[in-house]
């Protein structure tokens, strides 16, 4: 593996998102001294959060699966999961509701699933979920250790005995036909295909070890954070500034100063940080910008379907839903086609409709409820761009809560205190690529070694992390993918979902009795953004790789 060669002693980390601030407590963990600039008054990036009236509105992700990626990195400093955040198991993990007024839901225990499925479509499916559920384990089992959690320099790396094993379990034929060979009724192949939608493909052109994602929200485990999902970064920016790392909150990083092919300081529009190296974690451009170069590859990347999203806070809830409801309509195919190939606005939408009062009643007022209703819709290369989205946002708003009043949520424009609406044109605003927060699609040609590379050439010091680069979109990606930027600085490297304190002993909170000559794990907690005396890098233990000092 290719690692950052020179010194690395303080690395600047660009972006308080869930990417960079699992970098942060890798980074930590192996001795670095750390700096975490964030744009945003908060941590979290695309998982922060909107404070309106009382309500509490997640902006991002609405579950954490997989877990146990968390506790690798808080285990990175020392810490544990459990002290940091409460996790709360969903069961059922989604409610599915169908045109035909039918209703599945999923659970990740078997026996449970299975009893559901035997009810819903019939005991020959319910063999044949067993089954799919077999096949999901092997495949999470191929690629977990050399395809997802892995830094890749060429694609010769993919010749290993991984890969004839999933050729094997048909990792390289289409998800839908793979999905199919298991289960024949029509519903309950979406439930398993419907993820691909996450890696911006439809399912009848995915490949199908994206069913790994599946395998993530119907077998592993599906969790919510008491507090919302943004009680995540919250947490991992408490423990990186418990181990030792200086947050700088309200900062935009302006550029970056270089010497030769290192880049020797991170400006912004208030200061200058000298580092031994960097770790980019915002979108593509924003990162090539600032590095002034944009490796070549043969053909545009291609972006993912982005997404109008509604957070209403309401007077009042509906039954019906679970914390995740999937509403689907009676379109399928035609729905990926106007998503990924002709550019319009679902006629016929399939919906996620997240209620997290479900679980924790207190991100809202006393006896009101908050409702997610995320609406997937073309990106701005191929749908309306955002100054079409502009104009098109009040009668899309209308068409959508028409629409959830005819699936059931009966008066819900009626039921709506505080509401916050968020289109392409909001997530262009933002930074993001294409109008979209889920970045590069993850097609053959963007996927694994294909994908952009999170090192550059022609910059020796500086690694990308987030969604656009390896392993891709998601929660479990994105927390693997800063483990990886890290590892490129630290050339330490532990399987995802290993056991804590199963890595080498570099993966501890610096201490001046551990040979690493900083104080930062003996003076008091700092709270994210607070710079003490101890962050700063001194003329003593900190000198930038020209020589100068801090």
């Amino acid at each position: 593996m290719r690692t950052v060669r020179g010194r690395t002693d303080h690395v600047v980390v660009v972006g308080a998102g869930l990417a960079g601030l699992s970098a942060a407590l890798y980074l930590l963990g192996a001795g670095r001294s750390v700096t975490v600039v964030e744009r945003e008054a908060l941590p979290g990036g695309r998982a922060g959060r909107i404070d309106r009236g009382g309500y509490r509105f997640d902006t991002g992700p609405t579950v954490v699966t997989m877990p146990e990626l968390l506790a690798d990195a808080f285990a990175a400093v020392g810490g544990t999961l459990e002290e940091r955040l409460e996790l709360v198991p969903l069961h059922p993990a989604y409610r599915a509701g169908f045109a035909d007024g039918s209703v599945l839901d999923v659970h990740t225990r078997p026996e449970a699933m299975e009893a559901e499925i035997e009810r819903f479509a019939g005991a020959r499916e319910a063999v044949g979920y067993r089954r799919l559920r077999g096949w999901l384990e092997k495949l999470y089992r191929a690629q977990t250790g050399r395809f997802i959690d892995a830094n890749f320099d060429s694609p010769l790396q993919l010749l290993t005995p991984d890969l004839a094993r999933l050729a094997a379990l048909g990792g390289f034929g289409r998800l839908d036909a793979a999905i199919g060979r298991f289960i024949g009724d029509e519903r309950l192949r979406r439930v398993f295909s419907f993820q691909s939608l996450y890696a911006g493909v439809a399912p009848s052109r995915a490949l199908a070890a994206y069913a790994v994602i599946a395998y993530m929200d119907t077998v592993a485990g599906v969790h919510f954070p008491r507090g919302g999902v943004h009680a995540v970064p919250r947490a991992m920016a408490g423990a990186a500034a418990d181990a030792g790392a200086a947050f700088l909150y309200g900062r935009t990083v302006t550029r970056l100063e270089r010497t030769g092919g290192r880049v020797t300081a991170v400006v912004t529009d208030r200061e200058r940080l000298p580092c031994d190296a960097v770790v980019l974690t915002p979108d593509l451009p924003v990162t090539y910008r600032l590095l002034g170069r944009e490796p070549r590859r043969p053909l545009a990347l291609r972006h993912s379907p982005s997404a109008v999203v509604l957070h209403a806070g309401t007077d009042r809830t509906w039954p019906h839903l679970a914390h995740h409801t999937i509403s689907f309509g009676a379109a399928w195919k035609s729905t990926f086609r106007e998503l990924t190939r002709t550019g319009r606005p679902m006629t016929d939408p399939s919906l996620l409709i997240t209620r997290p009062t479900a679980t924790d009643p207190d991100l809202a007022p006393p006896g009101r409820h908050v409702h997610y209703i995320l609406a997937p819709c073309p990106n701005t290369d191929i749908g309306p761009d955002a100054a079409h989205w502009q104009d098109l946002a009040p009668r899309y708003r209308a068409r959508l809560l028409a629409e959830l009043d005819r699936r059931g949520l009966t008066g819900i424009e009626a039921a709506i205190e505080e509401e916050c609406l968020v289109t392409p044109a909001d997530w262009t605003r933002q930074g993001h690529a294409a109008g979209t927060p889920f970045s590069v699609a993850h097609t053959f040609a963007q996927t694994g070694p294909f994908r952009p590379r999170n090192l550059v050439n022609g910059t020796e010091n500086a690694v990308i992390a987030g969604c656009g680069t390896t392993p891709g979109v998601g929660v479990p990606t994105v927390l693997i993918s800063g483990k990886l930027a890290a590892a490129r600085i630290t050339g330490a490297h532990r399987p995802a979902g290993g056991a804590p304190g199963r890595a080498t002993g570099a993966h501890r909170p610096r201490t001046a009795a551990n040979g690493h000559g900083s104080s930062g794990a003996k003076r008091a907690a700092a709270p994210p953004g607070t710079a003490t005396a101890g962050n700063r890098r001194t003329p003593e233990n900190n000198r930038t790789a020209e020589g100068g000092t801090a």
